[in-house]
């Protein structure tokens, strides 16, 4: 178990970042939110959870140990693997999580890409008497969210086609001269595709 990397950041894409510690690169797959928050060059420690499965390593990196506990704890579920985890995670924020698991609040649930009413419905009942009652928020430069936030729900399984007319209905309801940052931007597109969907 890789509990977290600390080291300076050798490379970034749009959901990932390879870490260099002491000369070994670990590459370390990321939410949006966490990715928009690191620089080329700086000197960071990742909260990080390592899947192991038979043909891969992954490790999935988080900005705060809780991120990387809510991560482990959604996986508990059925049906719930690190693609849904961190799909959740990128959309709603661990203590959103906390609310709508201990509220049943399904709607919330199922803004998520890859969660139906079942899987929702199932994540209520078996996390609901053990997730407890964090946020981490950067802003992307002018211009880069839109690359950013169509990368990112491209990685989650969405076509390019609808991450396209996602971003362009954020975009439509951003305010000139503004720049959202990621995380809201990603949230924003994420519920505008449910939307959509129903």
């Amino acid at each position: 178990m890789i509990a977290h990397v600390r080291g300076q950041v050798a490379a970034l894409t749009l959901n990932s970042a390879v870490i260099d510690v002491g000369g070994v690169g670990y590459h370390v797959m990321c939410t949006p939110s966490t990715v928009a928050g690191l620089r080329h060059g700086q000197e960071v420690q990742l909260s990080t959870s390592m899947v192991v499965r038979e043909d891969s390593m992954t490790i999935y990196g988080f900005a705060d140990i809780d991120e990387r506990d809510m991560f482990e704890l959604l996986q508990t579920a059925s049906g719930v693997g690190p693609k849904v985890a961190q799909a959740m995670l990128a959309v709603l924020e661990p203590d959103r999580i906390r609310q709508a698991v201990g509220s049943a609040d399904l709607a919330t649930l199922t803004s998520v890409p890859g969660i139906g009413r079942k899987g929702a419905e199932r994540i209520v009942l078996e996390l609901k008497d053990r997730i407890g009652a964090t946020t981490t928020v950067a802003a992307a430069g002018d211009g880069q969210w839109r690359d950013q936030v169509h990368a990112a729900m491209v990685g989650l399984g969405i076509s390019a086609k609808d991450a396209d007319a996602a971003v362009e209905k954020v975009a439509a309801s951003v305010e000139p001269g503004r720049t959202p940052d990621t995380s809201t931007a990603l949230r924003d597109a994420l519920r505008t595709l449910s939307k959509a969907r129903r």
